[in-house]
């Protein structure tokens, strides 16, 4: 038994999304946290300790480590975070030598290592996202081209207006995703970005060579460097949470019309595949399109916490932070759980118009 929709045991036969779901693992952040920790080695050797033999030595024993989740878990019921003991299974790994010279996490600190495995996780996140709003795009037009010239019956405030083409309405399921296709384009840049800052934010225990340790760890992690850190600056996070909720919310208008389509009586829309009834076996009730308007009131109501964990006290916010780490792995699955049902119901459509 589980706590979550998404990974329930039979819950998450609606609503788990297994890509999503694996980009979001706990495996997945330990690596991404992992190459995190060697990229900063390497680059204190090369720019720091003025010995690179050192950094790479401490790195190469870095990415060999095999983490003890356990003591991680135990670990982060007393300090709130998972790397004070992750740092000292990697200064066990790379030995005395490489810690003593400060190889190990020496100028970082634990939000500089979480926060950057988040900006790698998110990066995954939308390449599928971006790939899905394509798909879906293309299966949308695809409807449209196939139905967009048949007449239907406008609705305004859901009574009878003026008659109007099913193009007419399945232009408006299909330009947002055009639209949230511009957007995360434009979110990346400013969202795939590199988190340092060390102890207060200022990178001070880098010195005057901070900027060359934060551009060769970018540059290692394929990220984009910043002139200062953004510990408590959350708007590229939150932005990325309310980018989430327009795209699930997209997707509910698609699914709320197509329940009201295939209302009996209206019957301007048939579908094959919808889900049975255990006690009337004549009803085909149409699931998937529930299931968009379910995720989108599901991600718009989280989206306000997301607002909530803006509000970083002065330098770091402990509080503000940890409330990210509960709502965004979960806004992230709805989204891209509404984008694959959305592309099946597609599949699944067998007239959009009024019936002949």
């Amino acid at each position: 038994m589980t706590l979550s929709a998404f990974d329930h045991p039979w819950l998450g036969g609606l609503f788990a999304d297994e890509a999503m779901a694996g980009i979001w693992s706990a495996d997945k952040q330990l690596a991404h946290m992992q190459a995190f920790e060697a990229a900063w080695s390497r680059a204190l050797g090369a720019h720091v300790l003025g010995d690179e033999s050192l950094g790479e030595a401490a790195a190469t024993a870095i990415e060999t480590v095999v983490f003890d989740v356990s003591d991680i878990r135990a670990g982060l019921a007393k300090d709130g975070v998972p790397i004070p003991r992750m740092v000292a299974q990697m200064k066990a790994a790379a030995g005395a030598t490489a810690s003593d010279a400060g190889a190990v996490h020496k100028g970082a600190t634990s939000q500089d290592v979480v926060d950057t495995a988040l900006v790698l996780t998110l990066r995954e996140t939308s390449e599928v996202l971006a790939l899905r709003l394509a798909e879906l795009n293309a299966a949308l037009q695809g409807l449209q081209d196939k139905f967009g010239d048949r007449p239907m019956m406008g609705r305004t405030r859901m009574q009878a207006a003026t008659e109007i083409t099913v193009g007419d309405r399945a232009m408006a399921w299909r330009l947002p995703m055009v639209a949230h296709l511009e957007r995360l384009d434009q979110l990346r840049s400013r969202v795939e970005v590199v988190q340092i800052g060390g102890a207060s934010g200022d990178r001070k225990a880098l010195g005057a060579n901070a900027d060359a340790v934060v551009a060769d760890v970018a540059k290692s992690l394929s990220l984009a460097p910043t002139d200062k850190a953004w510990h408590a600056m959350r708007d590229g996070v939150v932005e990325y949470a309310s980018f989430l909720s327009l795209v699930s919310g997209s997707l509910g208008k698609i699914g709320q019309d197509m329940c009201l389509m295939a209302q009996q009586g209206v019957d301007e829309l048939r579908m094959s595949g919808g889900g049975a009834s255990s006690a009337m076996p004549h009803k085909q009730n149409p699931v998937l399109a529930e299931l968009l308007v379910t995720l989108a009131k599901f991600n718009a109501t989280q989206v306000s916490g997301m607002h909530h964990a803006m509000v970083h006290e002065q330098e770091r916010s402990g509080a503000a932070w940890s409330l990210e780490w509960m709502i965004l792995p979960q806004m992230a699955q709805s989204t891209a759980r509404g984008l694959s049902a959305a592309i099946d119901l597609c599949g699944r459509i067998e007239r959009i118009g009024a019936a002949v």
